[in-house]
């Protein structure tokens, strides 16, 4: 997303908030709680709430008139994630948005009264957060991130943008199941494409670096960031790559956007429009175990060509011609 889309849409999220002073007497007052696994100030953050609120708006739920919205954000951090959400839960909302499964476990774990939405998750089930997509069964339902087919995808792009490519570290979340599970689906292939795996275990910022480090002694290698943590520490990933001269494939378009070489994945702003209808539907009556848990409908394939350039990749032209964007 460029900046003239994102101030048109955060434009169109903010425009009725001035409306809050002629709020109907009597009319009550909703209750949305928000928790975030990014900073405040993050751009991705303030894209993604943007487009919640100018869905919301449409339902005709405005913040401030008649819904009043409390955001909380992580950082990544797991401690402040359950600090957050404590917050959230003492604040009694009708539902709350909660984005990720660093976000998601905390909020079921915190209540099992309160309805909860959740986008970006990767295996709910496996995961533990609902019994299963079609009936949920408990107080959460949502969006997942992408099935496990995507990660096998990763490596393929990977193969097609950098033939040369024969070892792949693969950094990942080790606590989370679909972290665990992401990196099989890829491990399932990597025989078919000739490529020997490096699990990276994502524990700390100095632990990627040093294990990247040690990995890029030998030639011929890449690199592929799982979707768990993804997004938090996006810059870290995106440098790193660039320091050690690792072409990289990415799950979402905002690393590619970002610097990143290649990104293949769901379109993660479109989830916020969608729960947003899921809100409004547990706002007006709805339970969370009645709503199924929809996978994306959106896959989008972002190439940066000034990073391929900067990494002396020439990006093969059949490629190019199937990508969503490419980025000169």
């Amino acid at each position: 997303m460029n900046r003239r889309e994102f101030i048109s849409l955060l434009g169109g999220a903010a425009v009725s908030w001035p409306l809050a002073a002629r709020a109907q007497q009597g009319e009550r007052i909703r209750r949305i709680g928000v928790i975030m696994p990014f900073v405040a100030d993050d751009l991705e953050s303030s894209v993604r709430n943007a487009a919640f609120l100018q869905t919301l708006q449409q339902l005709g739920w405005t913040d401030g008139r008649n819904v009043r919205i409390d955001t909380r954000w992580s950082g990544g951090d797991a401690a402040r994630a359950r600090t957050s959400v404590a917050e959230l839960v003492a604040l009694a909302p009708d539902v709350i948005l909660a984005t990720a499964t660093s976000t998601v476990l905390p909020t079921l774990e915190a209540t099992q009264t309160i309805p909860v939405v959740f986008v970006n998750v990767v295996d709910p089930v496996g995961g533990g957060l609902v019994a299963s997509l079609a009936r949920p069964g408990g107080n959460a339902t949502g969006f997942t991130a992408a099935e496990y087919g995507t990660s096998a995808k990763w490596l393929e792009l990977l193969k097609q943008i950098a033939p040369g490519v024969t070892r792949a570290a693969v950094i990942r979340h080790p606590g989370l199941s679909s972290g665990i599970a992401q990196f099989a689906a890829i491990q399932a292939v990597a025989p078919a494409f000739g490529v020997e795996l490096t699990p990276v275990d994502m524990r700390d910022v100095t632990g990627v670096d040093r294990a990247l480090t040690i990995f890029t002694r030998e030639p011929n290698g890449g690199l592929i960031v799982t979707s768990p943590g993804a997004s938090v520490h996006r810059a870290l990933f995106i440098d790193l790559a660039a320091r050690h001269r690792l072409p990289a494939v990415y799950p979402y378009r905002f690393h590619a956007s970002s610097g990143g070489l290649v990104s293949y994945g769901p379109d993660t702003v479109d989830q916020y429009r969608r729960a947003a209808g899921y809100v409004d539907r547990i706002l007006k009556g709805d339970k969370p175990a009645d709503l199924p848990v929809q996978a994306p409908t959106k896959y989008e394939l972002v190439i940066n060509l000034k990073t391929a350039k900067a990494l002396g990749i020439d990006v093969p032209p059949t490629l190019l011609a199937r990508a969503d964007e490419v980025i000169e």
